[in-house]
This record gives C-alpha cells, sequence and structure tokens, in this order.
C-alpha cells in the first residue's frame, strides 16, 4: 500500500465532530472498543480503501447505532437529505 504520509495536517471540521461523536457514544456506553473496530471490519470490502479514515468512523458508527436501535437508517437518510438540501451536497 505504499508509506504512510505522517506530515502533520488540520483536521476538518466534520473529522473533528466525527472524533467527538465517536468518544461521546463510546463514553455513554453505546459502542465499545471493539465494536467500533468490528463496524469497520464488518464494512463491505470494497468500499472500505474508497473511504477515508474518519469516513470509515462515520460509517462504523452509524452502524452500530442502527444495530442497537438508536437510529433508523430512514432516519439516517432523511437528516442527510435535509443536510444536503440546506448547505448542498459536500
Amino acid at each position: 500500500m505504499g508509506p504512510i504520509d505522517r506530515t502533520p495536517h488540520d483536521l476538518s471540521d466534520w473529522e473533528i465532530l466525527t472524533d467527538a461523536i465517536s468518544t461521546a457514544i463510546g463514553r455513554k456506553g453505546i459502542r465499545t472498543t471493539d465494536e467500533h473496530r468490528r463496524a469497520r471490519e464488518d464494512m463491505d470490502p470494497a468500499l472500505y480503501p474508497a473511504l477515508g479514515y474518519y469516513e470509515r468512523w462515520v460509517v462504523g458508527n452509524e452502524a452500530i447505532l442502527c444495530e442497537k436501535g438508536y437510529l433508523t437508517r430512514e432516519e439516517i437518510d432523511r437528516k442527510m437529505a435535509e443536510l444536503e438540501e440546506r448547505w448542498g451536497e459536500p
């Protein structure tokens, strides 16, 4: 896969928010570190390499929140459509 780029870089607002959400659901006991890792490892093998580091976290957190009944895919899709309409597609 090649060398890892270790140069410092600023995180985007959404990456910081993703980290904060992931930390919060961990501290609230909604997910464990093992579940967080498992959710990313269970990801579609074709999707995994196409996503960035924090994008994988988003997909994993969504999976866990849906598996445990905190959110539904429909709720996530509806909110995403609302945000895209308000702010435009990223």
